[in-house]
């Protein structure tokens, strides 16, 4: 089975950022996205999504250090089904988006800017340390998410 998501869109709140026992970063947000279309008589409609995401290791620090609510972002990975029990005691459920990979779309990072996905994280830390600027980042996971 095939299970990828690309949603390019605005976060619509900060990035929160949180450590688990292990010592991996994990940061939680949520992204908005439209599509608008027109209708036969002309008028023009708009269709918004808002969807959750989570991202482990060194992109959800770099998320946590770059971005910001308002943030335009190309976020890729694949969609899972969360089941919880809330405070009222009743089952809730949501999909959200587990990332892989992420590009910043804003151009305001110079610093920082475009391409971080789940490939390569030692040679994006040594082109940082000898550039002091980078163009293009590659990150890579050495582990699934705990969970």
């Amino acid at each position: 089975m095939y299970n990828k998501a690309i949603m390019v869109g605005n976060l619509t709140r900060d990035i929160e950022i949180q450590y688990l026992n292990g010592g991996q970063a994990l940061a939680k947000g949520s992204i908005a996205t439209s599509y608008k279309y027109r209708l036969a008589d002309g008028t023009q409609k708009d269709e918004v999504c808002f969807l959750d995401f989570t991202i482990f290791g060194k992109i959800a620090e770099i998320a946590h250090q770059y971005l910001k609510k308002g943030s335009k972002v190309m976020l890729e990975g694949r969609l899972v089904f969360e089941q919880w029990t809330g405070q009222d005691s009743q089952s809730k459920s949501k999909h959200s988006l587990r990332v892989e990979t992420m590009n910043m779309l804003d151009g305001k990072n110079d610093s920082l800017n475009n391409h971080i996905n789940s490939d390569n994280i030692a040679t994006a830390q040594q082109t940082n340390m000898s550039q002091h600027k980078m163009r293009h980042v590659d990150i890579k996971f050495e582990e699934e998410p705990p969970f």
